[in-house]
């Protein structure tokens, strides 16, 4: 039986990793799936590779007009939503002293402003007793130098679960937190670096994880399915680690 059968799901930042293998799955189990992302082009690559009638919205989380726009459209298409996954975000690694307030502008506005308003202008098309899943990250309790705004932005991420859990309860809307550890997705590329570069800080990642590898964005999307759908129905407010173990050691 498909877990998410019928279901609206909304995954922003689903145009690509750890989004994009949600988005398969959760179409996969039934349910009609909406995307989000800032690139049109790969919002078109993801829409083909998840099929299943899915659509594809471009758009900036950190616009708070394009996040209501968004809304709109998935409203007009396939009606009220029963999950949304805000996964949009961007990691942007630097030693604190090169660490530039563009640098921290964009983390912030993408990570922390963007998740706040994604499920704020989310209320008005989220049925009741839907489930909203924030992504957050194995760092936002460590502490590690070159991280230190994106880390924090996801540790906001992780309070704002609390937050909205005990303000939606009485809608019967269940807010909840995944947070994965170094993942294999293309977000290791965006920092424009040779392929030498990206394998070694690939390598790096694997090396101080104590599983000694990278997790899948499969791996991870089969967390997301677990709290989109009523397997988790008794978790709130709550956070599900999947990490290879950096929390735990």
């Amino acid at each position: 039986m498909n877990k998410l059968q019928n279901k609206i799901a909304v995954i922003t930042g689903g145009n690509s990793g750890i989004g994009l293998a949600t988005a398969v799955l959760f179409a996969e189990q039934g349910a009609k799936v909406a995307i989000t992302g800032r690139s049109e082009s790969s919002i078109d690559r993801a829409i083909s590779a998840i099929g299943h009638d899915a659509i594809g919205i471009p758009a900036d989380v950190s616009d708070l007009g394009n996040i209501t726009k968004a809304y709109e459209k998935v409203n007009a298409t396939f009606g009220k939503i029963d999950i949304l996954v805000v996964n949009a975000g961007v990691f942007l690694a630097a030693p604190l002293s090169d660490f530039t307030e563009e640098q921290f502008d964009a983390t912030s506005d993408i990570n922390f402003k963007g998740a706040f308003f994604s499920v704020q202008r989310a209320l008005p098309f989220l049925n009741d007793g839907a489930s909203i899943i924030l992504t957050s990250t194995a760092l936002n309790e460590k502490g590690f130098g070159i991280a230190a705004a994106y880390s924090a932005s996801k540790a906001a991420v992780r309070s704002l679960a609390r937050s909205f859990s005990a303000e939606l309860v009485d809608r019967g809307i269940r807010v909840n937190i995944l947070s994965p550890g170094p993942i294999d997705t293309p977000i290791f590329a965006r920092g424009g670096g040779s392929k030498e570069e990206i394998d070694g800080t690939k390598g790096y990642f694997a090396s101080i994880n104590p599983s000694k590898r990278l997790g899948t964005s499969e791996e991870i999307a089969e967390g997301f399915l677990y709290l989109a759908s009523d397997a988790s129905k008794y978790m709130l407010g709550a956070e599900l680690v999947l990490d290879g173990g950096v929390k735990a050691f």
